[in-house]
């Protein structure tokens, strides 16, 4: 019987998790396999994939990041920490819960960025959002959330005028406006008050160039989507499920 891995979240069309694990495990010759568990309702969890013995771990992603927490027999320092889990691994039926969002986040950051260590707008409030603050806190970099909604942590999307463009120059997508299939959607920040000066960063990495990337290319920004995340955080999990 293979070891069997997956990825739990809702919908799962745009995701390329399936296809990178399929490619290592034929490249590596890994008795594996790696499967899309798309489920409407976190609810099922229990009956649709933790009833599969061969079951060794799993991704999450949006929208069960945090939702996850509850159903777990432990969490890392780290991972409780953000607040949020986005991946497992299974040992003897006990579900241990990790974040390497925040790993792969930060190498992949830091390839935009070099040395800079300009303030940020994230743009969303989500579980993504929260290891991208936990990563922007431990490089000394001051951020201020954006949600559609303005609360005590976050000022909404109305807000942003040119003196927030002109004192945030990193700007983090933490949102999923702008994934296939809808790839005309973007969040709506100010683009014309963007330069040559901005960082935009995409956590969205299917387009390979999203709309929101587009908008800052048209103003000089230096841009990067999220797929390099995605591999530092899939094979961080390789790791933990294999350690």
């Amino acid at each position: 019987m293979k070891d069997l891995y997956g990825l739990l979240g809702f919908p799962l069309g745009h995701s390329f998790s399936k296809g990178f694990f399929t490619a290592k495990f034929k490249d590596e010759s890994i008795e594996a396999e790696y499967v899309n568990f798309e489920l409407p309702d976190i609810n099922e969890l229990k009956h649709n994939i933790l009833d599969k013995p061969e079951l060794k771990g799993f991704n999450i992603t949006i929208p069960y990041k945090i939702d996850i927490i509850p159903m777990l027999d432990s969490i890392s320092e780290e991972a409780r920490e953000i607040g949020a889990v986005n991946c497992v691994r299974i040992v003897e039926g006990k579900l241990f819960g990790y974040n390497t969002d925040a790993y792969g986040f930060k190498h992949s950051l830091l390839k935009l960025i070099k040395d800079a260590r300009p303030n940020a707008l994230i743009l969303g409030t989500g579980g993504a959002s929260r290891a991208v603050r936990y990563v922007l806190s431990q490089l000394g970099i001051e951020y201020q959330l954006v949600s559609r909604n303005a609360s005590d942590e976050s000022i909404s999307y109305e807000m942003l005028n040119e003196s927030t463009i002109n004192n945030y120059k990193l700007i983090i997508n933490c949102t999923p406006l702008g994934t296939f299939p809808n790839v005309d959607n973007a969040p709506n920040i100010p683009y014309n008050l963007l330069t040559e000066q901005h960082f935009l960063y995409d956590l969205v990495y299917n387009p390979t160039v999203t709309k929101f990337m587009k908008n800052g290319q048209d103003k000089d920004a230096k841009v990067l989507n999220g797929y390099d995340m995605l591999v530092g955080q899939a094979l961080k999990s390789w790791d933990i499920w294999n350690s």
